[in-house]
């Protein structure tokens, strides 16, 4: 009777260790999404707007994550509002390196949709480029979906080239020196 309860516990602690050793972590998607720290510390009135574009990315992907660049740690996407058009460097950024987009004036005072700008330049450091002309359910046709487009989020196609650029980090490395001017 006791070696039968012996052999009932080892095997109950064997079985329990496989799923503890066989099965995926929890935080699987969070393990494999890559960080990219953004700084908006010179993006001026437009900072709400600038979170709300990092938001969309992060409900619309999971192999990437955006974040607001605590003290002390070296943003990956710095964003600049300026007085010209809005602007961005082409990524795919990766981490350790760095793009720079301008949250243009001149398209607010035209009233081009703030966090459609915010999200499309953010969409350039993730490696998209301009899809012109195009329809407002394309993010990347930019200032081509008119006015009156309101579409802040990634339409499937350019859901999954992000994806695809952040799959794995050994993609190819942004070197941070084209624009694409909107």
């Amino acid at each position: 009777m006791l070696r039968r309860h012996l052999l009932r516990a080892v095997a109950g602690a064997a079985i329990a260790l496989s799923a503890i050793v066989f099965a995926p972590p929890a935080s699987a998607v969070e393990i494999q999404a890559t960080t990219l720290y953004y700084d908006d510390s010179r993006a001026a009135e437009f900072k709400a707007d600038v979170a709300r574009g990092m938001d969309v990315w992060n409900a619309s992907v999971t192999n990437v994550r955006i974040v607001k660049a605590p003290a002390g740690v070296r943003a990956n996407i710095v964003v600049i509002a300026d007085d010209g058009w809005p602007r961005a460097q082409l990524g795919p950024v990766r981490p350790g390196r760095q793009v720079v987009w301008y949250f243009g004036r001149q398209a607010v005072q035209q009233g081009y949709n703030r966090v459609r700008i915010a999200a499309h330049e953010t969409g350039h450091s993730l490696g998209l480029p301009d899809i012109k002309p195009g329809p407002c359910s394309s993010l990347m046709s930019g200032s081509t979906g008119g006015v009156s487009c309101t579409n802040a989020y990634p339409n499937a196609t350019e859901r999954s080239r992000v994806q695809n650029n952040y799959a794995t980090l050994t993609a190819g490395v942004s070197t941070g020196t084209t624009f694409i001017t909107d």
